[in-house]
Order: C-alpha cells, then sequence, then structure tokens
C-alpha cells in the first residue's frame, strides 16, 4: 500500500493531479476539497489510497489524513465506490460527513450528488457505531437532528441563502442556544448572514 507521496506539483486539475516523485510521474484523483488545500508551492505532500480492480490500479490523494480516513470509510459500506465517495468528500468536509451520520442526518448526506435516501440509510446503519467510537462522540452530545434548525434552514434557502453558509450559521446559532425557536434562528441568522 503507499500510504502518501511527495513531490513537485507538475499538473493541477480540480479531478486530479499529477506529482513528480523522482522521475516517476504518479497520477492522483482528487476531490475537491483536496483541490482547494492544495499549497501555490510545486512540492507537496498527499496522503494516498491504492484502490486495486481486476481492470485498474487507482491512486486517490487527499490533503489530510482525516479526509482519507473518512473515504475509506465511505468505500467499506456496500454500494459506495471510489467515485461516489470521492464525489461526497467534493461537497462535504470530512467532518460534516462524519457529524452527518454521527447525527442521523440523513438530509445533509443525501445532498452530496449520487447519494439517495436508501445509501444515506445503509451509511448510518453500517458507520455510525464506528464514527462514534473512532471520533469519540457521545451519542447524546452529538450534534443531533434538531427540527426548529432544519426549519430555520429551510426558510433561510428559500430566501436565497446558499445552504452551506446558512447551515454553519444555522449549527452555530443552535450550539450557543439550544432551545432556541425556528423563528429566533432566523433572526439571529439574517444578521450574521
Amino acid at each position: 500500500m503507499i500510504s502518501h507521496i511527495q513531490g513537485r506539483l507538475v499538473e493541477k486539475h480540480p479531478t486530479d493531479v499529477v506529482i513528480d516523485c523522482n522521475g516517476v510521474g504518479y497520477f492522483l484523483h482528487i476531490t475537491l476539497q483536496t483541490y482547494e488545500q492544495l499549497p501555490d508551492t510545486e512540492s507537496v505532500l498527499m496522503y494516498t489510497h491504492l484502490q486495486v480492480r481486476e481492470d485498474a490500479h487507482s491512486l486517490y490523494g487527499f490533503m489530510t489524513k482525516s479526509e482519507r480516513e473518512v473515504f475509506r470509510l465511505l468505500i467499506s459500506v456496500s454500494g459506495i465506490g471510489a467515485a461516489t465517495a470521492r464525489t461526497m468528500l467534493s461537497s462535504l468536509t470530512p467532518q460534516e460527513v462524519v457529524e452527518a451520520i454521527a447525527a442521523n442526518d440523513l438530509k445533509t448526506l443525501k445532498s452530496a450528488k449520487g447519494i439517495g435516501i436508501k445509501t444515506a440509510q445503509r451509511m448510518v446503519l453500517d458507520l455510525k457505531d464506528k464514527v462514534l467510537k473512532i471520533y469519540d462522540i457521545a451519542e447524546d452530545s452529538s450534534d443531533s437532528y434538531n427540527t426548529n434548525r432544519e426549519e430555520a434552514l429551510s426558510a433561510l434557502e428559500t430566501l436565497g441563502f446558499a445552504r452551506r453558509q446558512a447551515e454553519k450559521v444555522c449549527k452555530q446559532i443552535a450550539k450557543e442556544n439550544p432551545d432556541a425557536s425556528a423563528e429566533m434562528i432566523i433572526k439571529l441568522a439574517l444578521k450574521k448572514l
């Protein structure tokens, strides 16, 4: 198994990079999260996952170990391949994926392209215990599904705010004010957005 590659960044595209390591160019599939984190310098270190199949050997690159670990968790679920996991990690951060699984937040999981309700349910069923244990999240204190927060988020989306930005603000407000009503969350969020 190739754990990481360090070398000179030769090519850089939103879906892949080529890293020259002592004269050998390694083609790595990457997520948009990794693409955004790529340094401007030529020298780069990427954590990798090698997938060996009958018809191909594919190398996936990540800027952080945590993203690689979440990728590995996702591909362990039946029905989720490397392409789907990569797409999912392009639209959600590793932390958002972990929190969504821990909190049974199917709506967030389904927001990733290629993930339907059944796949999201299977993901939670297969990974929730692992995620709670690996990331040391107490089930009761995890970012549980908050209906008031979801109502506020839906209202903010209707008003034209971007889901990601509104979701971050709503989560922050819900953490600071756990008993806040949907109306209160909306009012506070409008001040911050």
